[in-house]
């Protein structure tokens, strides 16, 4: 059976052919990046963190065992769009409850394969990641889509987390301890601790390690102040992932300046960016970019070697850090900050995701580090 043909237009002028995938005939734009995990697709297309980007896979074979409700990191997928070396047409696991192909089309995601992944990543490494689009149909004007790339907002100076946050406050609901469950002996027994998380758009799988760490957390919108906050008396206050400039999420950086040294505070990803720009730090956009599961980083306090789950365009410029933040984690890949910790008030954070688990458990002891800083 004929396929419809889709084409995928970089800013830089190239335009590559290949096969239409997901929702057929629909169209997605954004800034085109790479991860390289093998599994987790569905955590990653799913994760609010992707809000306004164009996920290629460097693994070659994807959607071989379906999606399943269980594995979703939020209500929908996030990523704008989709490109894959092959999408398998097979989906085998016992888990299984529908093909990526059938959740693309159910999320309305435009995807293209049948192209060369490897390539695609050589241009995005030496040029950087950039601006894309993946349109459907035939006889497509490869000029016009390349126009269409370059007319495609900058990620700099983007505050996308008004896009992912909740848009009112509600309790996380833990779930049963099931089978998936990791580390049992780290299962909160004692009294539980209230943590107020706040949503720049958080992934479930945080949520579920700080229930099991032994938190009652209570999600809360990125614009919330300080003062709402506090009248919720949280023991501590999480700060969230989340897509776009850091920098740019203004509100959220006066909200942790007017938080610190009042209650604990720890970060993840976007979290620990905010908590750098909030004490006097700098971030800057990488060339391309970390996404993957593989990523390894030196606890500088321990010298031990976690191998972690990363999905940041930005980083903190450690040069910029103040005397009361010390640089905690390292990132060997690039030596790249991917920690700090301040020393006048307790407050942490880490630009990886410890609940991700790809070590598997080498970096869970984060959310340990954060029930002892609220006890």
């Amino acid at each position: 059976m004929a396929r419809m043909t889709a084409v995928l237009a970089l800013e830089n002028g190239t335009t590559i052919e290949g096969d239409a995938i997901g929702a057929i005939g629909a169209e997605c734009t954004g800034e085109l990046v790479f991860n390289t995990a093998m599994t987790g697709y569905q955590e990653v297309l799913t994760d609010p963190s992707y809000t306004g980007q164009v996920v290629t896979f460097t693994y070659p074979h994807i959607g071989n065992y379906g999606v399943n409700p269980d594995d979703a990191e939020s209500d929908r997928i996030q990523a704008s769009g989709l490109v894959v070396h092959e999408l398998s047409p097979i989906v085998s696991n016992f888990r299984s409850h529908a093909s990526l192909q059938s959740y693309l089309e159910q999320n309305g995601t435009a995807g293209i394969e049948g192209v060369d992944t490897r390539m695609i990543v050589r241009i995005l490494r030496t040029q950087g990641a950039m601006r894309c689009v993946i349109a459907h149909g035939e006889g497509l004007d490869h000029g016009e889509l390349v126009e269409r790339a370059r007319a495609i907002p900058s990620m700099n100076g983007l505050d996308l987390t008004p896009l992912v946050t909740t848009q009112a406050p509600y309790a996380w609901q833990a779930e049963e301890q099931n089978q998936w469950d990791y580390r049992p002996e780290t299962r909160g027994q004692g009294a539980r601790k209230r943590v107020v998380a706040i949503d720049y758009g958080v992934k479930r799988n945080i949520l579920r390690r700080l229930a099991h760490h032994g938190c009652d957390v209570t999600v809360v919108p990125a614009t919330t102040s300080a003062a709402d906050i506090l009248a919720l008396n949280p023991d501590g206050v999480f700060l969230s992932n989340g897509p776009g400039d850091p920098a740019a999420v203004t509100i959220g950086i006066q909200t942790v300046k007017d938080l610190l040294g009042v209650r604990p505070l720890f970060g993840i990803c976007l979290g620990h960016q905010i908590l750098s720009l909030a004490v006097g730090a700098s971030t800057y956009k990488l060339k391309f970019g970390h996404r993957g599961a593989n990523h390894p980083v030196k606890n500088l306090q321990t010298g031990s070697i976690e191998i972690t789950s990363q999905n940041h365009g930005f980083a903190v410029d450690p040069a910029t850090l103040p005397a009361n933040a010390q640089m905690t984690h390292v990132n060997l890949n690039d030596d790249t900050c991917a920690g700090i910790a301040l020393t006048d008030v307790p407050a942490f954070a880490v630009q990886y995701h410890p609940e991700a688990s790809p070590g598997p458990h080498d970096s869970d002891y984060l959310f340990d580090q954060f029930m002892a800083m609220m006890a």
